[in-house]
């Protein structure tokens, strides 16, 4: 298929010193790190709707995208001819993985049932090209967000007959995810959440949204749906208070309402930088907790306070996400997920590909880097020698459960003299920088 992207042909690695913009400089797919592939650690995944349906617009401009799709006869050429596009670039690519909400691959009808119709016509086309070009699902989702009914929310809406339509919609998407065999399925709370208290009854909101969560846990179990459930936390934007703010968060609702054991963290970056947190820090907790399932792999900008969805682009941040991801044991059956968009000026078909090829480079270079760090141990054998304290004596005790406070009051009398030692943050990020600089 050289269909719409004719000037690009397939991309593949060339080496640190090409001067191609149009190949990898370091993701090497096939090359063998720690036991398994690049292409094997990352799970590369294509994002539709960034990717497929956005133009560029934003809140004081039009669309700004000329992409060879567009000017179909009606909603559904062009939602096939999207389709047909984004296996080509898959493709060239090489990308394995896509995932979608259900509003990205198909247009809504004047029904629901309509709308399920032309989402059943979409999926047979997807299906058949899946096949074709040897594609994966990595996961689906339901867009309860968009659409004016979810003004007040779809979960946590103060209307029943849109909880209703929103479990209707989630269904049906389960359905589909399931038929093309998707590794997962998403839970992004695009619009659970209020704006005041003044008129928001929250209690029966989170307690709605936790059983419009049992209700999906049920159906999959009754469908033969297997694959991973995710929760995206998310601190803000579109609503002032999201009910999903950060990964603490959320485990906090699921282990109120017994949900823990159905469901993992879709982390994204750029909600890691609204919540006022590193991405190192998003994957640490959810690690920590046994509840990192996949990745959103885009960047934020710190200066602005919306979500700006970037390519990846900082070697440092996916390094220690790349870090983080390794000491997890990987994410299969998640992945990377590209949750980003082209800037409003980037706006030929071709920056498509360049965009990718950055984004997939950068975290290619942090997953060397970050292996190489864990191979020899530098921040392990820090982090070790910072809490030995614990390893022996009163720091033993106090682990092993061994003392309380009345034990602990007499150390304290008996023990006069404090020593504590430097944490030396500097020489550890001088230490990453040189692994990163030097290949080391």
């Amino acid at each position: 298929m050289n269909k719409y992207f004719p000037n690009v042909s397939k991309v593949k690695y060339e080496g640190p010193k090409s001067t191609n913009p149009f190949a990898f400089k370091y993701y090497n797919p096939y090359e063998v790190i720690g036991g398994k592939t690049m292409k094997e650690h990352l799970r590369f995944s294509l994002s539709y709707w960034h990717t497929l349906t956005a133009g560029g617009s934003d809140p004081f401009g039009v669309a700004t995208a000329v992409r060879p799709w567009d000017g179909q006869n009606d909603d559904m050429a062009l939602a096939k001819a999207r389709m047909e596009a984004a296996f080509e670039l898959m493709d060239k690519l090489d990308i394995e993985y896509f995932c979608f909400h259900d509003r990205d691959i198909a247009p809504e009808g004047k029904t629901l049932a309509e709308t399920n119709e032309k989402l059943d016509e979409i999926v047979s086309q997807c299906k058949e090209l899946m096949k074709k070009y040897n594609k994966k699902l990595l996961w689906g989702t339901a867009n309860c967000f968009s659409s004016p009914r979810y003004v007040h929310g779809a979960g946590t809406t103060c209307n029943a007959e849109v909880f209703a339509y929103a479990a209707a919609q989630i269904k049906k998407a389960l359905e589909v995810t399931k038929e093309l065999g998707g590794e997962g399925y998403v839970f992004w709370g695009g619009r659970e959440g209020y704006e005041t208290l003044l008129n928001t009854n929250m209690e029966l909101e989170l307690d709605n949204f936790a059983r419009l969560l049992q209700m999906a846990v049920d159906y999959a179990k009754e469908i033969g749906f297997t694959g991973q459930f995710l929760i995206e936390p998310k601190p803000k934007e579109p609503t002032k208070h999201q009910y999903d703010f950060d990964t603490a968060t959320v485990l906090g609702f699921l282990r109120k309402y017994n949900l823990e054991k159905h469901f993992k963290i879709n982390i994204e970056a750029n909600h890691a930088t609204l919540a006022q947190h590193t991405f190192q820090h998003e994957l640490h907790v959810a690690r920590i907790n046994n509840v990192l399932g996949s990745v959103d792999a885009n960047q934020g900008d710190p200066m602005l306070g919306w979500d700006t969805d970037q390519f990846p682009t900082n070697v440092y941040d996916t390094t220690l996400a790349m870090y983080e991801i390794l000491k997890n044991g990987g994410i299969a059956p998640g992945g990377l997920n590209f949750d980003s968009k082209v800037r409003r000026a980037s706006f030929e078909a071709e920056d498509l590909f360049l965009a990718y090829i950055a984004g997939m480079d950068t975290f290619a270079k942090g997953l060397t880097v970050a292996y190489n760090l864990l191979q020899n141990g530098d921040l392990e054998k820090f982090m070790e020698e910072r809490y030995s304290s614990f390893n022996e004596g009163i720091g033993k005790e106090i682990v092993e459960g061994k003392v309380g406070l009345k034990e602990l009051e007499k150390h304290a009398l008996s023990n006069n003299i404090i020593v504590n030692k430097s944490g030396r943050q500097e020489l550890l990020e001088s230490i990453v920088n040189q692994y990163i600089f030097e290949g080391k």
